[in-house]
């Protein structure tokens, strides 16, 4: 089960989910486990066993017990698994190492040790092994859910396509901010003046260079084309 860490709520906005919700899904595990036996059972089997079944639901008032870590580690990895294993047999053909119309020789991964083990077994148990995963007929192996769901995938892209404009305005507004000012908008940040501007008679003044003193003379560090031809 792969679960998205949050949502979209009814109004548009992103409702943030840390992890699953236990006390929702061992309830709705034990309602599920104790449905299906009952489905297995015959009309006589039923009446001897709806006590115990009874008795199994009341005392578990929490629920059943239900095993959903979080997950650690390369999670792209963890995802290009499930992919496999969704859309390809349950061993690959190149574990298989013998057959000899008996019995089948094939290497498997031990999750426990973290080591390459093989294994023979009859023909009969390895095809028991394999038909396990074989899903039902018109099982959907993948249902999407949420933002995924068919139903609401337009009125999701449309939310999605807003609020990436929305950040995309508040990218460029911060752009414009951290923008490197020039020395006439630092000016006029700090005194509320334009420079560029006479006080006396508001004309603008033409910028034509810069003059710093340096050891004691004035020295020219930049002047437009139009004063170095009247240098």
């Amino acid at each position: 089960m792969l679960v998205t860490m949050g949502g979209m709520k009814k109004n548009g906005e992103w409702k943030s989910c840390d992890f699953i919700p236990f006390p929702m899904l061992r309830k709705q595990w034990q309602t599920i486990v104790l449905k299906l036996i009952r489905r297995m059972l015959s009309s006589e089997e039923k009446k001897q066993i709806q006590s115990l079944l009874q008795k199994a639901y009341s005392e578990n008032a929490e629920g059943f017990y239900v095993y959903a870590p979080k997950q650690k580690g390369n999670i792209k990895e963890q995802l290009k698994y499930i992919g496999r294993y969704i859309r390809r047999p349950a061993i690959a053909l190149h574990r298989i190492e013998e057959y000899d119309g008996q019995f089948v020789t094939f290497r498997y991964h031990d999750k426990t040790d973290n080591k390459e083990k093989r294994e023979t077994i009859s023909v009969e148990e390895f095809i028991a092994r394999l038909i396990r995963h074989i899903p039902d007929k018109q099982f959907k192996v993948i249902r999407h859910y949420g933002i995924y769901n068919r139903r609401i995938k337009a009125k999701s892209k449309k939310l999605i396509s807003a609020w990436q404009k929305e950040v995309r305005k508040w990218i460029v507004a911060i752009k414009k901010t951290l923008r490197r000012r020039n020395w006439r908008e630092k000016v006029k940040d700090s005194t509320g003046t334009d420079p560029m501007i006479c006080p006396r008679c508001e004309c603008y003044y033409e910028y034509k260079g810069e003059v710093c003193i340096e050891n004691g003379e004035l020295k020219i560090k930049y002047a437009s084309m139009i004063w170095q031809e009247d240098i």
